[in-house]
This record gives structure tokens, C-alpha cells and sequence, in this order.
């Protein structure tokens, strides 16, 4: 009798509705989507192309079908949920895209590429609603891995590699004479470069313990844990590769481990080293039944959490969704006036400077053979001054409608190139001087060669401002963009020979600074008043 009743039950149409709506909201946002990354292509491009040259982040082609399998895996949850459009996203959609712009006019790509993934998810949670974006948190999450950031690691872990191998060296009773992130051992040279720095198994072991962590878990103290090992153990992993690589070509009297073979090495190695993490991480996986640690259970489904569904709910889908659309779009468009707005000079960029004191007095030799790379630059400035034995070289690399590729601060512009060069860093820190009457802080840099040291400052010029912090000086170069400024701006470089101390060579730059500066800045302010 009982299953009578319950086969004479008439289906709910308001449900049928929901769901209806809910397919209707799922397409709608897809096609936002598109819009926004058909609106973006310039920026959606650029992770696209830095994706295919280069192996560190080739795993960005993956992450869009990961995020898609995770969101299919959970197809049968999701109908038990309602779309309600959430309006008051829109707001965050307007800040995500006032970041984008900022981000394109200061030139900080990754900064750029993250406010676009971000724009996605905050899409879905406006037009979806709240129950949905949370159910899709991690899936809308992963997305942001597709971006290729990471370049900002690689000093500091190339300076942890070569901390890690050293001391390691060390203990193994080897002798080792290190010099910035070069060392000798008696068996032959050393030195820990980018390829070295162990980002590429730091991205690997993340992006693969973020997904496993996710699939293998519910305890979000676990997922936590397996996600902070995935970051540690690469690290720590890679310091122990440097050094069986060291090793390796010690005892074989540099015939192993010296070439490419010990990348292979490396990569063999990384790939055990996952393999015991995972199956560690096993031991206490708790896969089964995951989607309740999502925090919905089924009584999300339940009539007391319904809302004004049917026609009403799809009329405020369809208006959320152009709204989002129109609001994604608006940054774009702004940008691209913006810069026809900005007026450039025409005429030829010069820097002409002259010691106004006449104590400093210009030379056509170099201290050295020595010159920072910079690439783009709309002109250059290089000139040794000699004052009673004393010699500076000052060089300039002035920059104006800076574009991607061609901009003040990029990782392409270097002091030295790095392997295959005469000249390596043996140091860098920071020191504070004056600069005219005003004491700022700036870059302080040893340059070694076989034959010389250069002791180098170094900071930027910003629209007459001055600073040697990299991130305020693109925040700078926005701002005046977005005022209608221009985007001048150049770094400085001052350089002097030392031996031993560097005390001395410091008060021989100082010195010149302090003499020059009016001079550097009137120049700088002409070239950028043409």
C-alpha cells in the first residue's frame, strides 16, 4: 500500500523548473566565460604561449580539463543544488577587473593573468550563487595553477640549493670555496643556475599534490599537511640532487653527472621521490563518499532552501549573467583608450649629462669590459667619470612606452648573463645612501671576473621619482599611467672597482652620487620632457 502511495506521488514542476534553470545557468555562464577569455585574449595568449615554450609550465595545458573532470565528477551533486544569483558579486567582478587594468598598465603579466582565472570564478558565483561556487570551490580554485607564476622563486631557491649542497659538501669532509652561488671543490667548478633552482619540481610536486590531496582526502587538516609536504619535500629533495650531483661528478673525476645527463638524473630522481610521497600519503587516504566534506549534505535540496525559482530565477540568471559580462569587458576597453590617450614624445629620446661641479670629469675608457644587459631599452647612457684617481662608470637605460618584452623591469634585464659569462654575482644586499639631499636604499651588487671586482648600485627613476624596490616602482609606472603621465622612467647604475673591502669603493660611489645627482636627475627630466 505503501508503494502505492508513493507511485501515485506527482512529480514537483518547481523542482523541474530548478533543475531546468539550472542547465540553462550552467550554459549561460560557460558562454560568460568564453566572453571574458575571448575579451582578455591578449592576456588569456600570453599564459597560452608561455605554456608551450616553456617545459616549467607546459602542465598549464592540463589544468582546464582537470578542473572540468573535477567539476563532471561532482555532475549528480550539483542537481541537487539551486542556482541563485548572487548580485552583490559584482562589485568583486568591478575590483578584479580595476586590478587587471593595473596590472596591464604596470606591466606585471602574471599579476595580469591572475585577475583573469579569478574573473572566471568570480562569474560562476555571481550567476550560479553562493551553494554553487562553494560546491565548485576547489575545481574553480585549481584554475588559478594554470597561471605561470613562479619566477619570482628562483633567486631564493637557488640560494637555498646552493646553501643545502655547500654545507652538505662540508660535512662530508670536502673542502669548498664558494663565491655567491658559484663554488670550487678540488675535483673542479661549480655553480647552482635557474636550471638548478629546482622550480620546475616544486611546480610539478605542488600542481600533483594539490589535485592528490583534494581526491585522496575529506579532513581539510590533512589535505593541508599533504599540500605543505608536496612544497617542502621538492625543496629539501633538490638540495639532496645538487649534491649527489656534485658528488657524483667529484668521485668520477667529472665524467659524470657534468652534462645533460645530470638533468635526466635529476628528473629520475624527483620522480622516485613523488612516488614515496604518494604512497606515504596513502596510509591514511579517506577518498570515500568525498563530497561531503564539500559542507553541503543532502538537505541543501530540501524546500526550505528554495527561493523564488522558475521563470523569475532564469529572468535574474539571464540579467546576472549580461551583467557580469558587461562588467568583465568595460577593463578592456578602458585600457586600450588609456593608452591612446597617453601622449609619448616624438622626438628621439637623449640623455646628455654634464658635471655640473667640475670635479668629475667624463673618459672614453670603461673601468672593464664589463655591461648590464637590458633589452628594449628606448635609449642608453654609458660614461666613466675620473675624479683624482678615482673612476665610476654610470650607465642608464631609460625606457618609455614600455610594452611586454620592452619594460623597465623584466627578468631578461641582468647584470650578468649568467652561465657562459666571464662575469657572476658574488653577492647582492641592500645599502643605504644619499641620493641628492634625500637617503634612500639601494641595490648593492659585487660583480667578480678572473681579473676584476666591481662593486655596482643600482635604482630606479620613475617620473622623478626614485626607488630600489622592483614592485613599488611598477605600482609607480601604473599610476601614472592611469593619470595620463606617461610611463617614462630608467634604472641607474653606478659602478667602481674594489679589492678586498668594500667600504672604500662605497664612499668612492657615494661620493660621485652626491656630486652628480642634480646633474642625472636635470638629464633624466629633459629626456623625459622631449
Amino acid at each position: 500500500m505503501n508503494a502505492g502511495v508513493r507511485q501515485g506521488i506527482a512529480p514537483d514542476p518547481s523542482l523541474a523548473l530548478e533543475h531546468e534553470g539550472l542547465k540553462a545557468g550552467a550554459l549561460l555562464t560557460l558562454a560568460v566565460i568564453a566572453g571574458i577569455l575571448l575579451a582578455y585574449h591578449e592576456t588569456t595568449w600570453s599564459m597560452i604561449s608561455t605554456w608551450a615554450r616553456s617545459d616549467t609550465f607546459a602542465h598549464g595545458f592540463l589544468i582546464f580539463p582537470f578542473s572540468g573532470y573535477l567539476i563532471w565528477g561532482q555532475r549528480k551533486y550539483l542537481t541537487t543544488l539551486f542556482a541563485r544569483p548572487n548580485p552583490k558579486v559584482l562589485f568583486v567582478l568591478a575590483i578584479l577587473g580595476f586590478s587587471w587594468l593595473l596590472g596591464i598598465l604596470a606591466s606585471v603579466q602574471v599579476f595580469a593573468q591572475f585577475m583573469v582565472i579569478a574573473m572566471i570564478s568570480a562569474a560562476v558565483w555571481a550567476i550560479l550563487g553562493n551553494q554553487i561556487a562553494w560546491a565548485l570551490a576547489f575545481p574553480l580554485a585549481y584554475l588559478l595553477l594554470a597561471v605561470p607564476f613562479g619566477d619570482a622563486f628562483i633567486p631564493p631557491l637557488i640560494n637555498f640549493t646552493a646553501d643545502f649542497t655547500v654545507t652538505a659538501l662540508q660535512l662530508t669532509g670536502i673542502p669548498v670555496y664558494r663565491e655567491g652561488n658559484f663554488f670550487t671543490i678540488p675535483s673542479g667548478n661549480w655553480s647552482v643556475v635557474e636550471a638548478c633552482s629546482g622550480l620546475r619540481y616544486l611546480i610539478a610536486s605542488f600542481t600533483l599534490g594539490t589535485l592528490y590531496a583534494y581526491l585522496t582526502y575529506r579532513s581539510l587538516t590533512r589535505r593541508l599537511i599533504f599540500i605543505a609536504l608536496s612544497l617542502i619535500v621538492p625543496i629539501l629533495a633538490n638540495g639532496i640532487r645538487a649534491y649527489l650531483i656534485v658528488m657524483t661528478g667529484h668521485l668520477s673525476d667529472m665524467q659524470l653527472a657534468v652534462g645533460i645527463d645530470h638533468l635526466i638524473y635529476g628528473w629520475v630522481f624527483f620522480g622516485f621521490v613523488m612516488l614515496v610521497l604518494f604512497w606515504i600519503g596513502s596510509f591514511w587516504r579517506e577518498d570515500e563518499n568525498r563530497f561531503d566534506s564539500i559542507g553541503f549534505t543532502a538537505q541543501v535540496s530540501t524546500g526550505n532552501n528554495r527561493g523564488p525559482g522558475g521563470d523569475s530565477t532564469l529572468i535574474r540568471t539571464i540579467f546576472t549573467a549580461v551583467a557580469v559580462l558587461t562588467i568583465a569587458v568595460i577593463w578592456p576597453i578602458y585600457a586600450e583608450w588609456l593608452e591612446r590617450k597617453i601622449s609619448y614624445g616624438t622626438e628621439e629620446v637623449e640623455i646628455h649629462i654634464f658635471d655640473a661641479s667640475g670635479k668629475w670629469q667624463g673618459s672614453p675608457e670603461h673601468l672593464s669590459d664589463w655591461k648590464p644587459i637590458y633589452t628594449g631599452s628606448t635609449a642608453q647612457f654609458l660614461r666613466n667619470y675620473r675624479n683624482n684617481g678615482q673612476s665610476v662608470d654610470l650607465y642608464i637605460s631609460y625606457y618609455r612606452d614600455q610594452k611586454q618584452g620592452a619594460e623597465l623591469i623584466n627578468s631578461e634585464n641582468v647584470l650578468a648573463a649568467g652561465k657562459g659569462s666571464k662575469w657572476h654575482e658574488a653577492g647582492e644586499d641592500m645599502r643605504r645612501i644619499f641620493l641628492g639631499s634625500q637617503e634612500e636604499i639601494v641595490k648593492q651588487n659585487r660583480l667578480r671576473s678572473s681579473s676584476a671586482s666591481l662593486l655596482v648600485w643600482r635604482w630606479y627613476w620613475v617620473g622623478g621619482e626614485e626607488t630600489a624596490n622592483p614592485y613599488w616602482a611598477k605600482f609607480m609606472l601604473a599610476r601614472n599611467k592611469l593619470l595620463g603621465r606617461g610611463d617614462d622612467a630608467a634604472e641607474l647604475i653606478v659602478a667602481t672597482r674594489y679589492e678586498g673591502s668594500v667600504d672604500e669603493a662605497a664612499s668612492v660611489l657615494q661620493d660621485f652620487i652626491m656630486d652628480s645627482a642634480p646633474a642625472i636627475t636635470g638629464a633624466l627630466r629633459n629626456a623625459a620632457n622631449r
